[in-house]
């Protein structure tokens, strides 16, 4: 009878495999976050923004990534499905949120020293953009995080 009780005992608080006590809490883990930027480049602009974007933008985020503040870059062009839709997204992408540097922060500053460094000054970046605005305007910012299944 000591037996068939402890065995009960044993069994009932063996998980079941399969069940949800068997289980990790989470099958799940957070990777890494990219920023999306929503561009809408102006009809017949599409050329001279590219040449922004291989001229400026490419070589910044190769010196971004050399310097290990990101870990990734894309550029996606797409075919809007109406007229206030992004036709053109920019992705920058970072090892996890704690590499994210947003606008604040130790890591803000140093991208902005990498940019200075590959482009020029606060100021002439700020001057820049508007220039570019004649070529694009930006919809919007988000940041997206991977889901990483176990």
């Amino acid at each position: 009878m000591k037996i068939a009780v402890a065995l009960s005992a044993f069994l009932a608080a063996s998980p079941i495999p399969g069940s949800a006590i068997a289980q990790d809490a989470r099958q799940f883990s957070y990777g890494p976050v990219t920023e999306v930027d929503y561009i809408q480049v102006q009809y017949g602009h599409f050329d001279n923004y590219m040449k922004w974007v291989t001229s400026t933008w490419v070589p910044t985020m190769e010196a971004a990534k050399k310097a290990g503040l990101i870990i990734g870059y894309k550029v996606f062009r797409s075919s809007p499905k109406s007229v206030d839709d992004p036709n053109v997204y920019l992705e920058i992408t970072f090892k996890d949120y704690a590499s994210y540097a947003g606008d604040i922060g130790d890591k803000a500053d140093a991208f902005e020293a990498v940019t200075e460094k590959v482009i020029c000054s606060a100021e002439c970046q700020n001057q820049a953009r508007v220039r570019r605005n004649e070529d694009r305007k930006v919809l919007g910012t988000e940041l997206v995080r991977e889901i990483v299944f176990k």
